[in-house]
């Protein structure tokens, strides 16, 4: 796959901040409620040098998308490249997909609010570019999760089922719970990725 490459960061870059503001804003206020004057005032700059960086506040929300699913993709491929019982590579998977900081539970949040932005074409040649990238991403975590199935079933360690059905219901269980789990909640993640793991396993094993 080719990646979008990053800008380089100058040491008077803005982009990184403005990419934190936005997550914490979007992840907590909603993208559609906030205002794009405020992710500059929380970076210290003026709204007009946003657009330096992001044409957009789209623009924005779809390079956030983006990173976070290369950020799924890529701590998948490192919990699981190197573990040969199939059992063991399922939880490594599910447990990396909820070792997670309270950022990236927000990155989360605002990737599954969002995903169907990835549907449509977008007129705009740089959010288009991003929104390509994400969807591809998207294909991709699903083929991990998919050759993953696979290669259980055809050693024996799971029951032989439809591996694309199984890996996006597994998927589904996984993405759900950042849309309702709130690290000030009472319920630690931990928990949630206990249970989830024993489910995710239940779910493909049994």
């Amino acid at each position: 796959m080719t990646r979008i490459v990053e800008p380089e960061a100058g040491p008077r870059s803005k982009r990184a901040a403005i990419l934190t503001a936005a997550v914490d804003c979007f992840g907590e206020t909603g993208f559609e409620a906030t205002k794009w004057s405020t992710v500059a005032e929380r970076v210290g700059i003026g709204q007009t040098a946003l657009y330096h960086y992001f044409e957009s506040k789209t623009h924005c929300l779809l390079t956030i998308m983006r990173l976070e699913l290369e950020r799924s993709h890529d701590k998948f491929t490192e919990a699981t490249e190197d573990v040969a019982d199939p059992v063991e590579a399922l939880r490594a998977a599910v447990h990396t997909a909820c070792d997670v900081s309270d950022f990236e539970v927000l990155q989360m949040r605002i990737l599954q609010n969002h995903i169907e932005l990835l549907s449509g074409t977008r007129k705009s040649k740089r959010e288009e570019t991003e929104r390509v990238a994400a969807r591809h991403l998207v294909q991709l975590v699903e083929r991990d999760w998919v050759n993953l199935l696979v290669r259980g079933m055809s050693q024996g360690a799971f029951p032989l089922r439809d591996a694309q059905l199984l890996a996006s219901s597994v998927l589904g269980l996984i993405v759900s719970v950042w849309r309702w789990y709130r690290p000030s909640g009472t319920t630690s993640l931990s928990e949630v990725s206990e249970l989830i793991e024993e489910a995710c396993v239940r779910m493909v094993a049994t």
